[in-house]
This record gives C-alpha cells, structure tokens and sequence, in this order.
C-alpha cells in the first residue's frame, strides 16, 4: 500500500502544474489499484478541503463533490470513511467547515459528549458546544 500527500491529491484534482500533475496522476494511476489502494489520512482529507477552498476558491458544493468521488473511488483508501461520510453529510447540510464537521463526529465516535469551540458556525453542529 501507499498513502498519498495532500500535494499529491490536489496536483491530481486541480492539474494546474502540468509537470507535477502529470507525475501525480501517473503515480496513482499506476500504484493506486482496486487491489491495492492509496491510503488517504483524515488530514490529508482537512488539508486537501481547506487548499480546495482556500487556495483554489472552490465552493462547498464542488469540495463535496470531491470528496464523495474519493470515498466511492476503488482505488482509494479513505482511513475512518464512516465518520468521513458523516462529516460530508454535515458538511453539505451546514455552515462549518469540513475540518469542524470531521473533528466532532470524530470526538463523538471516540465517546466524547460535546466537543468545546468558540466557532459559532461549529456550534451549529450538534457535536459542538459554544464556550460560555
């Protein structure tokens, strides 16, 4: 198996440097496979979000896109995909960002009750409390 770096994934997606997107999609082309997926890490899926969005200027509605193709591609191995199909959900029906939506359905799965911000569009989630 191996894992692929947010660079990686976003020279793949975005293909806006030739020489490098290049290597990238000849990379997982030929090292990602059914048989043996490319390891996608929860940060690398928060990293390769926010430089869609921030970098790139993507809106919501074309970084869900994404990122559901990745979880339904064969060729990839989303760590967590559950929760990482849960915060896509959340994702898609609220305000926060991606990265608020993963880390507090993540707390919950690892038995936390409430996960404490002061992000108000977080709070909105019901995994998330406002400090005071």
């Amino acid at each position: 198996m191996v894992a692929l770096d947010t660079n990686v994934l976003i020279r793949y997606i975005v293909q806006d440097d030739k020489a490098q997107a290049r290597s990238a999609v000849q990379l997982i082309e030929r090292e990602c496979t059914p048989d043996e997926p490319g390891f996608v890490n929860l940060i690398v899926m928060c990293e390769m979000v926010w430089v869609l969005k921030s970098g790139y200027g993507y809106s919501r509605k074309v970084v869900a896109s994404v990122i559901r193709a990745m979880l339904t591609s064969a060729e990839l191995d989303i760590e967590a995909s559950e929760t990482v199909w849960q915060a896509l959900g959340t994702f898609e029906r609220g305000k926060a960002d991606f990265a608020d939506c993963l880390i507090g359905i993540h707390n919950k799965k690892n038995h936390a009750v409430t996960t404490y911000t002061f992000d108000f569009n977080a709070a909105q989630n019901a995994e998330f409390s406002l400090v005071g």
